[in-house]
């Protein structure tokens, strides 16, 4: 295979309309090995040509590198200036960013491109989490929000997320309306920057924290927690949120406290990885802690860790979804309370609902369509560690306001002499025991993902009951006598994900129905996994 005329061509085209001195020496370093014979940079060159990075509900997010294919200041700057010419006015944006390679200077690209265009831009002081964000966004009634941070993706990733006014994250046709914007774009040299942006206050920064610390209902604060951000930007602000909710006794993995983009320690920084909570569940075993907090690299996720008997291991996200819901809604003020949590989450925050006389509704997953669930909601959760304690005021998932209302629920059980297993225990005495597991399978080729869900659909299990849920949706669910199975590809990372629950009455006592649903649960995973493999 050699270098072909149109992809060479396309190389020094992009060179020539790049901005960024730095990636237009690193392109054209590939082209040269490329055009030497190095099939290794032919085939990488390829792939960075490949074509833009699609503008989906999610923003951008990609490897940092030069090329049309990938994260940087060019992207960045065609990505912006098709967001502006799409809101087609002024007003206020706020532009914020995580510690990840490239944020800084895509963060100021962006903010340079909108000031440009006429935007009243404000700028984060510094990497902060991606909820601080969110709440400006819809605090000053700014009519767009964007963070450069790819959240919990491998360490070559960054990415472009936006919101816009009231602090939802965007949905279709907004999506694709923007991303036509932007192929209108001329090139990223041609498009006009301009440093008239302003930086947000501390004051603006510290009213979020205020407001995160008065989230508790409790009055005990005596709790012990052990606590890693992952590398990322979320350490210091979140014991900041935590004192000023008056949890003082907090101990941070030191190896993980400080904002490092290589995130060393980990193979991939997301708390629902196998392995990458072992530091933190190992320092709450060494200072005995009563909680342990695991927060993902932009903060807006939340794990929980516990002692079960003489081990620590972590909660999944159903379970620490249903023990916040359920707080919440045994202390909302609201007359009509509304609840949400995604069509692969667990079923049982719907039981809880209903005893408490609460409305409740199921989205697609993500929280873009759980945030516009309906009106009057007080609580929304999916079970990939998105916890969103708070709408009123961050209308997205915020792992920061999740931690103190964590550390809220674990003080109050533990001054009655409880955990946070023994409320799990309660909710299933009072609605079945619902145990749920995933199945993740990471693919390198994308097509497979396609082939396996059309596979799927066309030849489901005959003993299950099968169904698409919502045409267009790529969700399929297959059901039978308690048991439920979701399978569906992930929106951000090339997975194919199957989501499994099994629905066990506590008639004969909870370890009795607990032994017979994981021997039920373990089944399920062999058979699903088969299958889905």
């Amino acid at each position: 295979m050699s270098l072909t005329p149109a992809l060479r061509d396309a190389t020094f085209r992009w060179i020539a309309d790049d901005p960024s001195p730095a990636t237009r020496t690193e392109l054209q370093g590939v082209l040269a090995r490329a055009m030497g014979g190095d099939a290794a940079a032919l085939e990488d060159l390829q792939d960075r040509m490949a074509g833009p990075l699609t503008f989906g509900t999610a923003g951008l997010r990609g490897p940092v590198r030069a090329g049309t294919n990938g994260m940087n200041v060019a992207t960045v700057v065609r990505a912006t200036a098709g967001l502006a010419s799409w809101l087609s006015g002024t007003g206020v944006v706020f532009v914020g960013r995580d510690a990840r390679h490239g944020s800084e200077e895509f963060a100021t690209a962006a903010a340079e491109v909108m000031a440009a265009a006429g935007f009243d831009v404000r700028v984060l002081p510094g990497p902060l989490p991606t909820p601080v964000l969110a709440y400006l966004v819809r605090a000053h009634g700014a009519v767009a929000g964007i963070q450069i941070t790819a959240s919990h993706n491998p360490p070559a990733d960054n990415g472009y997320k936006l919101y816009l006014t009231g602090g939802s994250q965007i949905v279709p046709p907004s999506d694709g309306e923007i991303e036509k914007a932007i192929e209108s774009v001329p090139a990223a040299v041609s498009v006009p920057r301009n440093v008239t942006y302003t930086t947000v206050s501390d004051a603006e920064v510290d009213a979020y924290l205020e407001q995160v610390a008065s989230l508790p209902r409790g009055n005990s604060r005596s709790l012990k927690i052990a606590l890693t951000p992952m590398h990322g930007v979320g350490g210091a602000f979140a014991v900041e949120a935590l004192r000023r909710a008056g949890f003082t006794d907090v101990h941070v993995v030191r190896s993980q406290a400080v904002p490092d983009p290589d995130f060393p320690t980990v193979v991939f920084p997301n708390p629902e990885e196998p392995g990458a909570s072992d530091e933190l569940l190992s320092l709450a075993a060494s200072v005995d802690a009563d909680l342990a907090i695991a927060l993902d690299p932009d903060a807006d996720r939340c794990a929980l860790g516990v002692k079960d008997g003489d081990t620590w291991r972590m909660l999944r996200g159903d379970e620490t979804g249903v023990l916040l819901g359920s707080l919440v809604l045994s202390t909302t003020e609201s007359a009509d309370p509304l609840v949400a949590t995604t069509i692969v989450s667990s079923s049982l925050l719907k039981s809880i609902a209903a005893a408490h006389g609460a409305r409740y509704a199921e989205t697609l997953t993500g929280f873009k369509w759980l945030a516009r669930a309906g009106e009057g909601l007080v609580f929304a959760y999916e079970e990939a560690l998105g916890n969103c304690v708070d709408p009123e005021h961050v209308a997205d998932k915020d792992g920061i306001s999740a931690a103190v209302v964590a550390a809220d629920l674990a003080a109050g059980l533990k001054a009655s002499g409880r955990t946070l297993l023994d409320a799990l225990d309660q909710l299933a005495a009072d609605h079945g025991l619902h145990l749920t597991d995933q199945i993740s399978l990471r693919y390198t080729d994308l097509s497979l993902i396609g082939a396996t869900m059309a596979r799927l659909r066309a030849t489901p299990p005959s003993d299950f009951a099968s169904e698409d849920l919502l045409p267009g949706a790529d969700v399929l669910r297959w059901t039978a006598d308690g048991v439920r199975v979701i399978v569906r590809p992930s929106g951000t990372e090339p997975k194919l994900k199957a989501y499994l629950e099994v629905v066990e009455p506590v008639t004969d006592g909870l370890e009795s129905a607990r032994a017979s649903g994981k021997a039920r649960l373990a089944e399920l995973r062999e058979r699903v996994t088969a299958l889905v493999s």
